[in-house]
Protein backbone atom coordinates (compact mmCIF):
# COMPACT_ATOMS: atom_id res chain seq x y z
CA UNK A 1 0.00 0.00 0.00
CA UNK A 2 1.14 3.37 -0.90
CA UNK A 3 2.01 6.04 2.08
CA UNK A 4 -0.36 8.80 2.70
CA UNK A 5 0.65 11.80 1.08
CA UNK A 6 -1.03 14.17 3.34
CA UNK A 7 1.14 13.70 5.96
CA UNK A 8 5.11 15.18 6.29
CA UNK A 9 8.06 13.08 7.94
CA UNK A 10 6.88 14.36 11.20
CA UNK A 11 3.39 12.85 10.90
CA UNK A 12 1.85 16.41 10.70
CA UNK A 13 -0.90 17.47 8.11
CA UNK A 14 0.43 18.64 5.42
CA UNK A 15 -0.91 20.23 2.19
CA UNK A 16 0.88 18.09 -1.16
CA UNK A 17 3.19 19.93 -2.87
CA UNK A 18 1.74 19.83 -6.85
CA UNK A 19 3.59 22.84 -8.52
CA UNK A 20 6.09 20.66 -10.58
CA UNK A 21 3.50 18.52 -11.50
CA UNK A 22 2.10 19.13 -15.58
CA UNK A 23 -1.62 20.28 -16.10
CA UNK A 24 -3.29 17.24 -17.68
CA UNK A 25 -7.34 17.19 -18.47
CA UNK A 26 -8.97 15.28 -15.32
CA UNK A 27 -12.53 14.55 -14.75
CA UNK A 28 -14.58 12.73 -11.99
CA UNK A 29 -17.67 11.46 -11.35
CA UNK A 30 -19.55 10.88 -8.10
CA UNK A 31 -23.01 9.35 -7.44
CA UNK A 32 -25.10 8.92 -4.58
CA UNK A 33 -28.92 8.64 -3.65
CA UNK A 34 -31.05 9.66 -1.36
CA UNK A 35 -34.30 7.92 -0.45
CA UNK A 36 -37.84 9.50 0.95
CA UNK A 37 -41.55 8.66 1.19
CA UNK A 38 -43.50 8.38 -1.90
CA UNK A 39 -45.61 11.46 -1.03
CA UNK A 40 -42.36 13.23 -0.58
CA UNK A 41 -41.11 12.50 -4.07
CA UNK A 42 -44.12 12.96 -5.78
CA UNK A 43 -44.05 16.74 -4.18
CA UNK A 44 -40.52 17.32 -5.80
CA UNK A 45 -41.58 15.19 -9.24
CA UNK A 46 -45.29 18.19 -8.72
CA UNK A 47 -42.36 21.39 -7.84
CA UNK A 48 -45.15 21.39 -4.69
CA UNK A 49 -42.48 21.81 -2.01
CA UNK A 50 -42.86 25.58 -0.25
CA UNK A 51 -39.28 26.36 -0.03
CA UNK A 52 -39.18 26.16 -4.15
CA UNK A 53 -38.27 23.71 -6.92
CA UNK A 54 -36.09 21.40 -5.00
CA UNK A 55 -34.00 19.99 -8.02
CA UNK A 56 -33.05 23.54 -9.45
CA UNK A 57 -32.25 24.75 -6.44
CA UNK A 58 -29.74 21.06 -4.98
CA UNK A 59 -28.81 21.00 -8.76
CA UNK A 60 -27.05 25.26 -7.83
CA UNK A 61 -25.80 24.43 -4.50
CA UNK A 62 -23.75 20.77 -5.63
CA UNK A 63 -22.01 23.20 -8.63
CA UNK A 64 -21.37 25.89 -6.02
CA UNK A 65 -20.28 23.23 -3.58
CA UNK A 66 -17.30 21.73 -6.25
CA UNK A 67 -16.30 25.65 -6.31
CA UNK A 68 -16.06 26.06 -2.94
CA UNK A 69 -14.55 22.47 -2.11
CA UNK A 70 -10.88 23.52 -0.93
CA UNK A 71 -12.90 25.64 1.75
CA UNK A 72 -14.54 22.59 3.30
CA UNK A 73 -11.79 20.54 2.92
CA UNK A 74 -8.69 21.31 4.51
CA UNK A 75 -5.92 19.83 2.49
CA UNK A 76 -7.77 20.33 -0.77
CA UNK A 77 -6.07 22.51 -3.25
CA UNK A 78 -8.22 25.24 -4.87
CA UNK A 79 -8.82 24.31 -8.19
CA UNK A 80 -9.60 26.31 -11.38
CA UNK A 81 -13.17 23.80 -12.54
CA UNK A 82 -13.56 24.10 -16.30
CA UNK A 83 -16.53 22.62 -15.99
CA UNK A 84 -19.45 20.76 -13.24
CA UNK A 85 -22.35 19.84 -13.74
CA UNK A 86 -25.20 17.68 -11.86
CA UNK A 87 -27.70 15.25 -12.52
CA UNK A 88 -31.24 13.87 -11.42
CA UNK A 89 -32.56 10.55 -11.97
CA UNK A 90 -35.81 10.08 -10.45
CA UNK A 91 -36.83 6.36 -9.53
CA UNK A 92 -40.10 6.36 -8.44
CA UNK A 93 -40.00 2.34 -8.00
CA UNK A 94 -37.96 2.60 -4.90
CA UNK A 95 -38.95 6.20 -4.30
CA UNK A 96 -35.33 8.05 -4.54
CA UNK A 97 -33.37 10.01 -6.74
CA UNK A 98 -29.96 9.25 -7.70
CA UNK A 99 -27.39 12.07 -8.10
CA UNK A 100 -24.51 12.11 -10.44
CA UNK A 101 -21.89 15.16 -10.77
CA UNK A 102 -19.47 15.55 -13.11
CA UNK A 103 -16.80 17.68 -12.43
CA UNK A 104 -13.82 18.73 -14.91
CA UNK A 105 -10.80 20.97 -14.76
CA UNK A 106 -7.33 21.04 -16.75
CA UNK A 107 -4.52 21.14 -13.89
CA UNK A 108 -2.20 19.70 -11.60
CA UNK A 109 -4.53 17.78 -9.36
CA UNK A 110 -7.50 15.66 -9.77
CA UNK A 111 -11.33 16.48 -9.12
CA UNK A 112 -12.62 14.01 -7.24
CA UNK A 113 -13.34 15.76 -3.50
CA UNK A 114 -15.39 18.13 -5.30
CA UNK A 115 -17.66 15.45 -7.32
CA UNK A 116 -18.04 13.82 -4.18
CA UNK A 117 -18.77 16.99 -2.15
CA UNK A 118 -21.20 18.58 -5.18
CA UNK A 119 -23.26 15.04 -4.49
CA UNK A 120 -23.16 15.51 -0.78
CA UNK A 121 -24.27 18.95 -0.53
CA UNK A 122 -26.94 18.25 -3.79
CA UNK A 123 -29.03 16.02 -1.48
CA UNK A 124 -28.37 17.88 1.75
CA UNK A 125 -29.93 20.41 -0.49
CA UNK A 126 -32.77 17.66 -1.30
CA UNK A 127 -32.82 17.25 2.63
CA UNK A 128 -32.87 20.56 3.87
CA UNK A 129 -35.60 21.67 1.34
CA UNK A 130 -38.15 17.94 1.93
CA UNK A 131 -37.50 18.09 5.97
CA UNK A 132 -40.95 19.69 6.71
CA UNK A 133 -42.72 16.69 5.16
CA UNK A 134 -39.99 13.92 5.57
CA UNK A 135 -37.89 13.69 8.04
CA UNK A 136 -36.65 10.07 7.60
CA UNK A 137 -34.99 10.98 4.26
CA UNK A 138 -32.01 8.64 3.66
CA UNK A 139 -28.54 9.93 2.42
CA UNK A 140 -26.62 6.74 0.73
CA UNK A 141 -23.82 5.50 -1.36
CA UNK A 142 -22.17 8.68 -1.51
CA UNK A 143 -19.28 7.20 -4.02
CA UNK A 144 -16.39 8.16 -6.70
CA UNK A 145 -17.81 6.55 -9.38
CA UNK A 146 -14.88 7.30 -12.20
CA UNK A 147 -11.78 9.47 -12.43
CA UNK A 148 -9.71 10.12 -15.47
CA UNK A 149 -5.93 12.34 -15.95
CA UNK A 150 -3.59 12.57 -14.09
CA UNK A 151 -0.16 9.88 -12.76
CA UNK A 152 -2.35 7.62 -11.13
CA UNK A 153 -4.50 6.87 -14.26
CA UNK A 154 -8.14 6.21 -14.70
CA UNK A 155 -10.26 4.58 -12.40
CA UNK A 156 -13.97 3.33 -12.81
CA UNK A 157 -16.01 1.70 -10.29
CA UNK A 158 -17.07 -1.74 -11.28
CA UNK A 159 -20.64 -1.79 -9.34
Amino acid sequence: MDKFTHFNEEGRATMVEVGNKLNTKREAIAKGSIYMQPETLSKIIDKNISKGDVLAVSQVAGIMAAKKTSEMIPMCHTLMLTGADINFQIDETNSKIDIEAIVRTTGKTGVEIEALNAVSIAALTIYDMCKAVDRGMRITDIRLAKKSGGKSGDFIRED
